[in-house]
């Protein structure tokens, strides 16, 4: 069973960076797309981006195109976030996920998630 672990988040002002970072234990994820998602204070949780197993098709939520980019190492079993101009909307727990192969915008299309990542963006 793979169990996902974030780390990386923090307090950040507007207009800064954080990377954050997702390790797999107890499988490989290289079967596995991976995604991200983020619960906001008061909201649902909402899809931010996935990366696919193969071939590496990567979506971006509208909200974050342009200034998120999600990559993996396959070999760390590690997938990333690197979150640039961040705004105080982006202030959310963010989470991993992994489902089989082809990633997804819908959550509960997801199997396992990591416990997830306090990011707070300060204006």
């Amino acid at each position: 069973q793979v169990q996902l672990a974030e780390s990386g988040g923090g307090l950040v002002q507007a207009g800064g960076s954080l990377k954050l970072s997702c390790l797999a234990s107890g499988g490989t994820t290289s079967g596995y797309a991976m995604g991200w998602f983020r619960q906001r204070p008061g909201k649902e949780r909402e899809f931010v981006s996935f990366i696919d197993s193969i071939g590496g098709k990567i979506h971006y939520a509208d909200s974050v195109k342009g200034r998120f980019a999600i990559s993996r190492d396959t070999a760390k079993n590690a997938v990333y976030l690197q979150m640039n101009s961040l705004k105080p909307e982006d202030t959310a727990v963010y989470y991993c996920a992994a489902r089989p192969r082809t990633g997804s915008t819908i959550r509960r299309f997801y199997d396992y998630w990591g416990q997830g990542t306090q990011v707070t963006v300060s204006s």
